[in-house]
């Protein structure tokens, strides 16, 4: 079951991939270049916040489309086809794994022999155990659903089979990283989804914004995989071993040991665990390295879904959260989560709130909601990570391909200010969007488990970081509380100006306005039912009185880590307090844009200075740029213009070698090919030869 759960999307990615390598030769894909429906450029001024059209191939409404490469509707078909399979069999692997019997311990599948080298030995093997099955439901579920609305929202694009290719290789890399029973498995996988978001990010490979931000993504990813790279080294360096199990079985043994790295003697695990973290805020965009995150949205909104949504940027949390018995050990490491996680969950929520791109704004979102998860991290409560990584999955989905639905209902138009009054055009993707607001905002009853998905994770989160013990948990416990308030406020803010109010949109654009199709509608409904009913339905098991014999040994708490336990016991107002914050959110969101709607923008001519600083996402690009790529262009600048220009070439083709060719032009000038000129030379020599003879004869 397991083989097939893992390879299904892989054969679907060869079958899709063949369909477009050979069928599709002749297609040329969309968009090229950037003007959406009502012509504006990719980029206009930075004070508008108008970062991107980039959705969708604009051109399929304007111009000829481009004829759809033969056996597009087969991919579309197979690949979604056996993802659904996929995720069915996740489903019961769940169900018997998290909730049956017989599996206290790990299982380990073994599909072949891998690597042997020395005495390194690695297997490509499945781990199962609560943890796997978990993301292997959450990957399979969403990957699935994306596969089905894309073959509605990607109807028009010619290059449909490399998109649907494309996908499968994704969930495919993501599958084989939640499976891994080992670090270079793991690594595999991880490098996996680095290439697959990379071409997804870059779909659109013509349209230069799309291209650039696909780079980005891969470079800073670079960056982190560096640090993880550097992680699994130290661990076989440690342990001599790379397997999971050998791994955990000797972690106590390696507490206290110390390991050289760069300048001095450091503790080996707290080393090993911030070298793997820095992976882990790579792929996972937190602070410091969350710069390629908002840029990815140049792919197609449904690659959005699938990246932001479930699975690539959750390796991160799913990585520490299955090395859990290594961290558990490094108080120093966990506390460097908890502190990155909660600035993380600040930084994103503040820059979310001025952004007019409505796929902006849950990128942002996305970035904030992944800092919760590793403040749970931070302090410990690895299941309140856990759990958060499996509710978001859901209304993070469903917003994102809510968000899909708009623009395909508002003829490619992206920034909100353009929008407005679309309740009642597309009331269905109203409803779905209302949910999952709801649902991120934490909408619920305080001190009970009634509530939407996000409130009973999120809650479950901010009162363990109120329990938690290490110098960050109390800033964290702030933070968190701070930014679920601004959370609710640019969820709702969101909602207000695309849905209510009176339209925005060209007259023509708004008449046209139109609910999307059911093959786009199916998976919001379903990711809806997941948005209400997956925190209520899983508390108990993920951080409730059933979490210990849910989870069994997928993850790990050490003997003085009760963090979950005292969760529960945190006074109410502490419980209350996030659902002040977005009672508090939603209010200041509802005067700011139904009451008084000219109240943001004088705010934001008031506050200038802040506005800007918030809409240029605190300027870290430019910060980057400054002290990262300038120089970089200005020494490639340097060894181009003069290593090898002036140097090089300079001694080389231009010197040494132009003065021999010089020379030897003129020599061969003498070689004119006449008698009377050899007869010329042969006289002028014998008459020197004479003369010589003469000479040096007399002495």
């Amino acid at each position: 079951m397991y083989s097939l759960i893992v390879f299904l999307p892989l054969i679907g990615f060869l079958i899709a991939g063949a369909i477009s390598l050979f069928g599709a030769a002749a297609t040329v894909p969309a968009p090229v270049g950037g003007h959406d429906a009502h012509g504006h450029g990719d980029h206009a001024p930075a004070d508008h916040g108008h970062d991107s059209h980039d959705d969708h191939g604009d051109d399929h409404h304007h111009h000829a489309v481009e004829p759809a490469a033969p056996g597009s509707r087969l991919a579309e078909l197979v690949t979604t086809g056996l993802l659904f399979v996929s995720a069915i069999l996740s489903w019961v692997a769940f169900l018997q794994v998290g909730f049956g019997e017989g599996h206290e311990a790990a299982q380990s599948i073994k599909v072949l022999d891998f690597i042997t080298s020395g005495t390194l030995s690695v297997d490509w093997s499945f781990r199962v155990d609560t943890l796997t099955v978990m993301m292997l439901v959450v990957v399979n579920t969403v990957s699935s659903l994306v596969h089905l609305y894309s073959i509605g929202y990607m109807n028009e694009d010619p290059s449909r089979p490399r998109f649907f290719a494309y996908l499968s290789l994704f969930t495919f890399a993501m599958l084989m990283l939640v499976t891994s029973n080992n670090l270079v498995q793991m690594f595999f996988g991880w490098e996996g989804v680095g290439l697959a978001s990379y071409l997804l990010i870059g779909f659109w490979y013509k349209k230069p914004s799309a291209s650039a931000a696909a780079i980005k993504a891969f470079v800073v990813n670079r960056v982190g995989d560096f640090g993880f790279a550097l992680g699994i080294f130290g661990i076989f360096v440690m342990f001599g071993t790379i397997s999971f199990d050998q791994i955990f079985a000797n972690t106590a043994a390696a507490e206290g040991k110390t390991l050289h790295f760069l300048w001095g003697q450091w503790d080996a695990i707290t080393v090993i665990c911030l070298l793997l973290f820095m992976g882990a805020c790579g792929k996972s965009a937190q602070f410091l390295l969350h710069t390629w995150l908002p840029d990815a949205m140049e792919g197609p909104t449904p690659v959005s879904a699938l990246i932001h949504a479930a699975t690539m940027v959750t390796a991160g949390v799913f990585m520490v959260a299955r090395m859990s018995p290594l961290f558990d050990l490094s108080h120093t490491a966990l506390t460097v989560v908890t502190l990155v996680g909660a600035m993380t969950a600040f930084f994103a929520a503040t820059v979310g709130l001025v952004q007019n791109d409505i796929k902006r704004v849950i990128a942002y979102s996305t970035c904030s909601q992944l800092g919760y998860m590793f403040v749970a991290l931070g302090v410990g409560a690895y299941g309140a990570g856990v759990f958060h990584l499996f509710t978001h999955a859901f209304f993070k989905a469903l917003l994102f391909l809510g968000a899909g639905s708009v623009i395909h209902a508002s003829h490619h138009e992206q920034d909100m200010r353009n929008m407005g009054g679309l309740r009642s055009k597309i009331p269905l993707t109203f409803w779905a969007m209302t949910l999952g607001t709801l649902a991120i905002t934490g909408v619920g009853i305080p001190g009970t488990e009634i509530g939407f998905a996000g409130f009973l994770s999120k809650d479950a989160i901010i009162e363990s970081a109120y329990a938690g013990e290490n110098a960050f948990s109390g800033l964290a416990f702030a933070l968190l509380v701070f930014a679920a308030s601004l959370t609710s406020f640019y969820s709702w803010r969101l909602v207000f100006l695309t849905f209510f109010g009176q339209s925005r949109a060209e007259k023509s654009v708004y008449d046209h306005a139109h609910e999307s199709p059911a093959v786009m509608l199916i998976p919001l409904a379903v990711l809806s039912l997941g948005a209400v009913l997956a925190g209520m339905v899983f508390y108990g098991h993920f951080v409730g009185e059933e979490q210990a014999e849910f989870w069994k040994t997928a993850l790990f708490y050490g003997a003085d880590n009760h963090i979950l336990h005292e969760a529960h016991l945190v006074p109410f107002l502490v419980k209350a307090s996030p659902f002040v914050a977005m009672v508090v959110g939603f209010l200041v969101a509802y005067w700011f844009y139904i009451v008084d709607p000219s109240r943001p923008k004088a705010l934001a001519t008031q506050y200038q200075g802040l506005y800007k600083f918030l809409l240029n996402k605190w300027y870290f690009d430019e910060f980057y740029d400054l002290i990262f790529v300038r120089p970089a262009l200005a020494i490639g600048r340097l060894f181009w213009k003069q290593g090898d220009g002036t140097i090089i070439d300079g001694f080389g083709p231009n010197g040494v070698a132009a003065r021999v060719q010089d020379v030897t032009a003129r020599v061969v000038r003498l070689q004119t090919g006449y008698l009377y000129h050899y007869a010329f030379a042969m006289v002028i020599g014998v008459a020197a030869l004479i003369t010589y003879a003469m000479f040096a004869g007399g002495h």
